[in-house]
């Protein structure tokens, strides 16, 4: 700190050090002359801002009360509502008048303003007024497009285009000039403003040319008049076909399309307009394209497949029976593009359930005028429409909407660079405006469940309703075949509001209560209500189920059954019949009884541990019957049935052959005296029990060849006198509840069948059985075997054949009266291919007569068949033959350590 004198200067330098020394002195400042000390100033008094372009605005401030030493100010701005404020400049400007720029259209915004100086920034002064970012008035710009649209040689009927922009205040009218052509004066055609865009100028001099000029009018004053028309020759039009559409005006412009407006033609020639044809060029082509390909009957054509970014001008022509007549005035190029922030109409429903269309604008002045129209026409119907419009908003209201609303609706905003756009209401998008404004106006309650019952343990019926939600202050009732019922012992009703829930529960339902049940609900505005019809079929369901639902309450309170009698089977196969019992004591008697009848068990069920069983250890037919249950004491009696008959047996014997079947084991084989059983042993085998038996694949029926039988632990199949045809797959298959289960056995190896021995209890041979098939004998009509009887003349030659099969292969021997004999020249042998084996007589006499058998065997075992031969003399009467039968064979035992079982030593 340096003491100075008042009233001197002084100038400055600085030097620095370090450890190496010290530097050169800096640069002398300027002199200074101390003074008092410098404070921060005060804030800047009241802020206005006022209107400049479409993107500024010019704030002025009221300088502080001490504004010595400032460097400047800065101007802060912030959007209403938003409470961010963004800085105008940064760098301190040194005047009280600031033109803030980059503001957006129609937006409001406020500001503010604080000083700065040596010490710092001042505080911030209070915000100035909101402020619409529009811009300041002027006077209108000129109107375009002078259009000459009848004349009738006396008069001309004139048209132009409004001017671009109103000046920020509405257009109140024109003032229109003329002057022959080439004189140097123009003289005044109105001394009062014109209001449309169409004038008849009056008093002209037949086939003289004239020029007109125009020029718009707002409360600033008249703008610039426009450019003086062409030449318009004052003689009466004639030609048939019609005039010049007029009033070019171009909307909606998108990147593709655009809208074109336009007005019907003053002069219609000879016969009334029927259509008009839209033309359209890029502003360099030379060639016109026709948009059209027919005239279009309405006085607006949306251009559409037009290039991006292209400038394009149009014009209009009219047309009726005569030709096309004479075109409109050229549009003004047109940039097709899209403007940055477009918006649409948009649709809506308000809080009343009224149904608007909708749009905004932020370019709009307050000279701005919101036109809307229908199949682009002005609407004027106030009977069917309200206009409303604030700031940059305007609703377009529909006061009755109805079918008659359908169509294309449209806005344009004036005073703006074109700002328009439209909206198809097609009969999708009435109806579900519709249906809004009418859940708006009359708003339902919403519902999660419509009215329904539930049947309580006493048999009560409960009606009960789900609301979303209800206020405290809802209300509601319950109506019974129209009559409202109140809150009483009889009908309990309450009211759950924070869960939504209402209901009512009825002590006693009798056959008094059937009708129309019905819930009304009402909290504020916001109503509704549900209905239950318990009429007919559905009522007597109610009462039936209440009623039962009384029984079982009253029922359970004594000893009850709590399961009643059900049946089930265990892996043992035993069928038990059970119950279960509830609230029972030790003075309670329980009893089983079959068709009326007590049953008598050896040892009663503990009724403590809630569970009684009956057993029924093999099912048959004859444990069919109606068995039940009895529980009794002091507090009352229940009982219970079931009948075992008709599906419920049938039902018992499916679920038996799962579990048999289940059990089931492999096919096995038994040798008998008439041939061979296929037998599987189960667990437990009833008759009625479904099973199938198949070879190769075909189901066998019983019958005599063969037998399908079996016993309570064995299904069987017999199979008699077996044959070649018997071999192949044999497949047992049982039936269960859910599925079946087969067992299957192979019959095409070497060996099927082996008759038994002494008492036939041999089963399955595992390998290389000896099988006997039974050959054909000398007469032909014996087939199948050896006959047990042959009958032959004498002289006559005998044979005996029949096939053999076996492996290993079987031994044959021949003999004659159970002696062995051998061969010569009357007897040959033979065994051809090893298994055709056969005895040939050659000569037979008396002598040959008596028991031929053939032996044939091997280890495993064989056969023996016998044949008796008679022999009667030549002249003789042949004896009566009877018919004959095929000899039995007679089994043959295997060899002894064939016998042995398994695992023993040979």
């Amino acid at each position: 700190m340096f003491i100075f004198d008042k009233g001197k200067s002084y100038v400055f330098r600085v030097l620095s050090a370090n450890k190496h020394g010290i530097s050169d002195p800096s640069e002398i400042t300027e002199p200074i002359q101390p003074q008092d000390t410098v404070v921060v100033p005060s804030a800047p008094g009241r802020v206005v801002a006022t209107r400049n372009t479409k993107t500024s605005v010019v704030v002025q401030w009221d300088k502080p009360k001490h504004e010595e030493d400032l460097y400047g100010y800065y101007i802060d701005y912030s959007v209403v509502g938003s409470n961010h404020w963004e800085p105008s400049n940064h760098k301190p400007i040194k005047y009280n008048r600031f033109v803030v720029h980059g503001l957006e259209t129609g937006e409001q915004y406020v500001f503010r303003v604080k000083a700065v100086n040596a010490v710092g920034f001042s505080e911030n002064s209070q915000e100035s007024e909101a402020i619409t970012v529009q811009a300041a008035l002027t006077c209108p710009s000129y109107p375009h497009g002078i259009t000459l649209l009848n004349c009738d040689g006396h008069s001309m009927t004139l048209g132009w285009k409004a001017p671009k922009y109103s000046g920020g205040s509405p257009i109140l009218g024109y003032y229109m000039d003329k002057r022959e052509a080439n004189h140097q004066n123009w003289h005044e055609v109105n001394s009062s403003l014109i209001t449309q865009t169409i004038y008849t100028v009056e008093d002209l001099t037949e086939d003289a040319f004239y020029e007109f000029k125009v020029a718009a009018a707002n409360l600033v004053g008249i703008g610039q008049p426009s450019d003086p028309s062409e030449h318009f020759k004052c003689k009466a039009w004639t030609m048939p076909e019609p005039g010049p559409a007029y009033g070019l005006t171009i909307c909606e412009v998108r990147n593709s399309s655009l809208v074109l407006l336009w007005k019907a033609p003053v002069y219609e020639g000879k016969s009334p307009i029927t259509g008009y044809l839209v033309d359209y060029k890029e502003v360099d082509a030379e060639d016109w394209i026709t948009a059209n390909e027919k005239p279009t009957s309405k006085r607006y054509y949306k251009v559409t497949d037009l290039h991006e970014g292209h400038t394009y001008v149009f014009k209009v022509r009219a047309v009726n029976d005569a030709g096309v007549g004479k075109s409109s005035e050229i549009s003004e190029p047109v940039l097709v593009e899209a403007r940055p922030g477009t918006k649409e109409i948009f649709s809506g429903v308000d809080d009343e359930g009224n149904i608007y269309l909708a749009f905004e604008c932020k370019e709009a002045t307050d000279a701005s005028h919101f036109a809307w129209g229908k199949s682009y026409e002005e609407i004027d119907d106030s009977d069917k429409f309200k206009i409303e419009t604030e700031g940059n908003h305007s609703k377009l209201y529909f006061k009755n909407p109805d079918k008659s609303d359908l169509g294309t609706y449209s806005i344009s905003v004036s005073d703006t660079d074109g700002v328009s756009s439209s909206f198809v209401m097609d009969e999708e998008e009435l109806e579900r405006l519709m249906a809004l404004s009418n859940e708006i106006k009359n708003p339902t309650i919403p519902l999660k469940s419509e009215l329904a019952y539930e049947i309580l343990e006493k048999g009560q019926v409960r009606f009960w309703i789900q609301a979303e939600s209800l206020s405290p202050n809802s209300t509601y009732r319950f109506v019974i075949n129209d009559k409202e019922v109140e809150n009483s012992d009889r009908h309990k009703m309450n009211c759950d509001r924070s869960n939504g829930i209402i209901e009512m529960v009825m002590d006693r339902f009798t056959i008094d209560n059937e009708g129309t049940y019905t819930v009304q609900i009402q909290d504020g505005k916001a109503k509704n209500q549900s209905s239950l019809v318990l009429i007919g079929d559905a009522f007597k369901a109610v009462l039936a189920e209440s009623e039962l639902q009384r029984k079982e309450f009253l029922r359970k309170q004594g000893p009850h059954f709590s399961e009643f009698l059900y049946w089930e089977v265990t892996e043992e196969c035993e069928v038990l019949l059970a119950c279960k019992v509830a609230n029972t004591k030790k003075e309670t008697v329980f009893k089983w009884y079959k068709d009326g009848s007590g049953i008598d068990v050896d040892e009663m069920p503990d009724l403590q541990k809630g569970e009684c069983h009956l057993s029924i250890p093999r099912l048959s037919r004859n444990d069919e019957g109606v068995y039940k249950a009895t529980l009794s004491d002091d507090r009352g009696h229940d009982v219970s049935t079931l009948e075992l008959s008709g599906k419920v047996y049938d039902d018992i014997i499916l679920a038996l052959s799962r579990i048999s079947g289940k059990s089931a084991s492999p096919l096995k084989i038994l040798c008998t005296e008439e041939g061979i059983r296929l037998q599987c042993f189960l667990k437990y085998y009833n008759e009625e029990m479904k099973v199938n038996w198949s070879h190769r694949d075909s189901k066998i029926s019983s019958g005599e060849k063969m037998k399908i039988g079996g016993g309570e632990d064995v299904a069987w199949l017999q199979i008699r006198e077996p044959t070649e045809k018997d071999k192949g797959n044999y497949t047992f298959e049982i039936f269960g509840d859910k599925e079946s289960y087969k067992r299957t056995l192979d019959l095409s190896g070497q060996g099927i069948f082996l008759r038994p021995y002494v008492h036939g209890e041999f089963s399955w041979i595992k390998q290389n059985l000896l099988e006997i098939i039974r050959g054909m004998a000398v007469k032909k009509e014996i087939i199948g075997g050896l006959p047990d009887v042959v009958t032959i003349m004498d002289g006559k030659t005998l044979n005996l054949t029949c096939t053999v099969f076996g492996n290993p292969d079987p031994e044959v021997v021949w003999f004659k009266n159970d002696k062995a004999f051998e061969c010569n020249e009357h007897y040959v042998f033979s065994l051809e291919q090893g298994k055709y084996a056969s005895l040939t007589i050659k000569g037979v006499s008396s002598e040959d007569s008596g028991k031929y058998s053939i032996h044939v065997k091997n280890k495993y075992g064989g056969e023996t068949v016998d044949v008796t031969v008679s022999v009667y003399r030549h002249g003789e009467k042949m004896p009566e033959i009877k018919p004959g039968q095929l000899a039995k064979p007679r089994p043959i035992p295997p060899s002894e350590d064939v016998l042995k079982p398994e695992g023993t030593a040979k």
